[in-house]
């Protein structure tokens, strides 16, 4: 015997309708034809179908939530600004609303436990997932809570899931070893994102793809994890094992902060020696010296935008992924 609910959109296969049609009959909704209504109703009578009451109070105004899991139990990330930037986009949609936001560190096995009692004990509306890893067991956890699951870039995998919103990873990397060949540099080594990671997958294809077309050497590597300290640790090898290099694309911008300070400490003047563009434009990459370039990614957006597709979904419509685009900031690093 399964434990698995019949979805809205299952409902609307069967009646010959469309999800949106499925969500106003379920809610009472008055502009819907007699014949659609019908058929809705024996759908739902035949497959047993049991309307989501989170979804009902978006339709009729009255309380309930949605949870924001983060693949994560670091402290420190509520002082990273790319998840400060990320939250303040979720929450000006939720503000919009009549709905809570729950944040859940979800990495550990307490914590997703926590994310399955919210989920079924509180009757949350549906999930949003952040920095998932490779087989990460979270997105397990929450496909199997029964409420619509959206994705805050898109997990690590060939198969994408059905509902995401993303920045242009790839492409931006890319664009970062554009620019850096445009000034002239030709020994262009990178600090990766953890590559258990789409985005840190991602950004390292971009680099490579851009020396590839470029017919430039792509074996200055060192790998990050998306921190200051990583990006230090990862500037010393590269310039332990490659002292001719002449730039480097590093995966964000705290790792960037990372390898300027390096560079100083090693009396490398940047841009003149060594050229350094960073990854995501938060606020810092304007703080420190020299200002970084780097690659902007539209991070309150994301928030933004995954959270009006999470509300989507709940509603009974069908959003498609969504792939925000990136682009260069030049200051003063490259």
């Amino acid at each position: 015997m399964t434990s698995q609910q019949p979805t809205l959109a299952e409902v609307a296969q069967l009646a010959g309708v469309s999800t949106g049609t499925v969500s106003r009959v379920i809610n009472n909704a008055p502009n819907v034809g007699d014949k659609s209504r019908k058929a809705v109703e024996a759908a739902v009578r035949k497959l047993g179908y049991v309307p989501n009451l989170a979804a009902r109070s978006l339709a009729t105004q009255r309380s309930g939530a949605v949870v924001l899991a983060i693949s994560s139990d670091d402290p420190a990330l509520f002082v990273n600004q790319f998840f400060a930037e990320i939250i303040t986009g979720v929450n000006a949609v939720i503000e919009e609303s009549d709905l809570e936001l729950i944040l859940i560190m979800a990495a550990s096995a307490r914590g997703r436990a926590r994310l399955t009692r919210v989920l079924h004990a509180r009757g949350a509306a549906g999930v949003m997932l952040l920095a998932l890893h490779e087989n990460d067991p979270l997105v397990q956890t929450a496909e199997r809570g029964g409420v619509p699951v959206v994705y805050g870039g898109r997990p690590y995998g060939d198969q994408p899931p059905r509902y995401y919103v993303d920045a242009d990873n790839r492409g931006g990397a890319r664009q970062a070893v554009e620019h850096l060949i445009a000034t002239g540099r030709s020994r262009i080594a990178t600090i990766t994102g953890p590559q258990d990671q789409h985005a840190g997958v991602a950004r390292y294809l971009g680099w490579r793809e851009a020396l590839a077309l470029a017919r430039l050497d792509d074996h200055r590597v060192a790998h990050g994890d998306f921190s200051e300290a990583s990006g230090a640790a990862a500037m010393r090898r590269l310039l332990d094992e490659h002292p001719d290099l002449d730039a480097v694309a590093v995966a964000s911008d705290a790792m960037a902060a990372g390898a300027l300070g390096v560079l100083a400490e090693r009396g490398l003047a940047v841009p003149e020696q060594v050229a350094v563009v960073g990854f995501n434009d938060i606020i810092n990459a304007q703080l420190v010296r020299p200002a970084l370039t780097t690659v902007h990614q539209p991070i309150v957006a994301l928030g933004r935008e995954m959270t009006r597709m999470l509300l989507a979904v709940i509603r009974g419509e069908e959003p498609t992924p969504l792939i925000l685009p990136t682009q260069m900031v030049i200051r003063e690093s490259a």
